[in-house]
């Protein structure tokens, strides 16, 4: 103890002039959008790289999983094109809605968080391969999140398993829309809220994406209903959903991009009344 308290007194001056560095260097920071934004790129960067070796390691002792994944996909798709009655005849425009107007990047989870309210994921795809906020994540098994911070090489994602997300979403068979939460308790189901009582639901109907927004195409799978609750006060049915996708083991994804967001929301703004 003597001796820590003897270097602290031998170095006082340069502890003193690093702990105003420090304090000078924050408040520069706090203050001032660009120096704040280019410490958040720098931090994913840095943050980016670390998890890609930590992700390089992780996935060396689960390529099972990952084959055995690959092996259900490809059996997926062989079935759907068995099925099919003419291969060389393009599908119906109405069977593929929306996928004209979507780019797809393919991408890799390098970290996921999935034990805390507000989960997020990093993904190994940025600005460079033309990742934006806002664009909607995906895999084979239905939605994984929204893309919210962007670097050069890296994003990061607002897991489907984070409180503060918010998606629209349907009932498949009856078009009934509702609000897509997390409750922050299971990570293998979500909530659809303010489902209308007038609204025909059951145990095991597929829930999917709702489509009136720009960040997913409509009709993308999340989960099955599990639990049906209905709420006195708002006249509405909360709905417990079991995903489709295991949020906790999450590999390659796809990130979709609205080719007419931009013209969308600008048409959208211009027919707002102004406030």
């Amino acid at each position: 103890m003597q001796q820590i308290f003897q270097f602290i007194f031998k170095n006082s001056h340069k502890l003193l002039f690093l702990l105003l560095l420090g304090i000078s260097l924050a408040l520069t920071i706090q203050g001032h959008s660009f120096h704040r934004s280019r410490v958040i790129s720098s931090a994913n960067f840095l943050t980016g790289g670390v998890y890609t070796q930590m992700n390089n390691v992780n996935e060396y002792f689960h390529l099972k999983s990952q084959n055995d994944a690959l092996a259900k996909e490809n059996a997926d798709l062989r079935r759907m094109i068995f099925n099919e009655k003419d291969t060389a005849k393009p599908p119906a425009i109405d069977t593929i809605r929306g996928v004209r107007k979507v780019d797809v990047i393919v991408s890799k989870v390098i970290h996921n968080s999935y034990s805390v309210h507000e989960n997020y994921l990093t993904i190994n795809s940025g600005s460079l391969k033309g990742v934006k906020s806002d664009m909607g994540v995906v895999n084979s098994q239905g939605i994984v999140g929204i893309v919210d911070r962007v670097s050069t090489n890296y994003a990061t994602v607002v897991s489907l398993l984070n409180v503060k997300s918010q998606i629209n979403a349907k009932i498949k068979k009856s078009n009934h829309f509702g609000s897509l939460v997390w409750n922050g308790k299971s990570t293998g189901y979500v909530q659809l809220i303010d489902v209308p009582r007038l609204a025909s639901v059951r145990k095991g109907d597929t829930i999917v994406t709702g489509g009136q927004s720009v960040i997913f195409p409509a009709n993308i799978n999340i989960g099955t209903i599990s639990k049906i609750y209905t709420d006195d006060e708002t006249n509405y049915y909360t709905l417990d959903i079991k995903l489709f996708n295991d949020m906790t083991n999450l590999g390659y994804v796809y990130i979709v991009k609205s080719q007419d967001k931009d013209e969308i929301e600008q048409l959208e703004k211009q027919t707002k009344p102004n406030e």
